[in-house]
């Protein structure tokens, strides 16, 4: 028979209450508001959308407020081939970037995790030392080493890989390595994190049961460093789907990403309600990613006990 459950104490419900007071106030609240803006229109105003809620006309105000929203920005964005491309294009921009940033990050999170002990401290400081510069410094940095007569195709003529100055700037490619370059730390720390927890003995345990090295690896070593895997690549697709700063630096026009129709929209265009709904339309597709790991998280949980 199972123990009567004791009430809570104050204590612990002002644990519970001041984080979801943070969210309301700072997450829910700002949220509803640019839902709000989404739903204007714009006007040669202060501020530059209508309509305002006027508290002091009463219930006739509310009411003329409630019959000047609408969707047509969000009819907009549907059905303009702009708006449409921006976001399929920061979709597959991500989704690529974070298989690249899996490529790269999850051997250097391996051999950092198999390495001696007293090294992993000076190779977890390696890869953590470019957060000590700027995020834009570094961008910027990339846009000399990729240019024309940059230090990459100096180098590669250098070894007889092209005969002629390739154009890295302004491309795809460029985008690529910068976000890859950007975000790798926020990828393989968590799956160092994730490796290194893992118990020997279980590898010990796999080769006397008749495995060989890769087959441990891909049996033992891959299912229990999903959570990291998991974990990094929610950290990374998020933010990159947003980016502003790394394409519209190394980009050109054909990679427009939706952060960068947002601020044009927002700062060129100075329509606020359009601006808003863009925003908005993200916020709801960083959502699925974010059901999904929590998802996967609960099943692998599950898994374990």
């Amino acid at each position: 028979m199972r123990p009567p459950a004791q009430p809570r104490s104050s204590g612990a419900r002002l644990v519970v209450l001041v984080p979801l007071l943070w969210l309301a106030c700072f997450f829910l609240l700002p949220a509803l508001i640019v839902l709000k803006i989404s739903l204007s229109q714009p006007a040669v105003a202060q501020p530059p959308y209508a309509p305002t809620l006027d508290l002091a006309a009463g219930w006739a105000g509310l009411k003329e407020f409630l019959a000047g929203l609408s969707f047509d920005n969000y009819v907009l964005l549907a059905t303009d081939p702009l708006y449409v491309g921006s976001y399929l294009k920061s979709l597959k921009v991500a989704a690529l970037s974070t298989l690249a940033l899996l490529a790269v990050g999850y051997p250097l999170a391996y051999a950092m995790a198999r390495a001696p002990r007293r090294l992993q401290g000076f190779l977890l400081l390696l890869v953590i030392l470019p957060f000590w510069t700027a995020f834009l410094i570094r961008i910027y940095a990339w846009m000399t080493i990729l240019q024309r007569d940059g230090l990459l195709n100096q180098a590669l003529l250098a070894l007889g890989i092209i005969d002629t100055p390739v154009t890295w700037l302004a491309s795809d490619t460029a985008v690529y390595i910068g976000i890859v370059y950007s975000y790798l730390p926020f990828i393989v720390l968590p799956i160092y994190a994730s490796l290194e927890r893992i118990d020997p003995t279980l590898l010990e345990a796999a080769a006397d049961l008749g495995c060989t090295p890769t087959q441990a690896f891909w049996r033992v070593t891959v299912p229990l460093s999903l959570p990291g895997v998991m974990a990094g690549a929610t950290i990374c697709f998020i933010p990159i789907v947003g980016e502003f700063v790394v394409p519209d630096l190394l980009g050109s026009s054909a990679t427009m990403m939706i952060g960068q129709t947002l601020w044009a929209e927002f700062f060129a265009n100075r329509d606020w309600p359009l601006a808003a709904a863009v925003a908005i339309v993200m916020l709801v597709l960083l959502i699925a990613p974010l059901v999904l790991y929590e998802h996967l998280q609960a099943r692998f949980m599950a898994s374990e006990r």
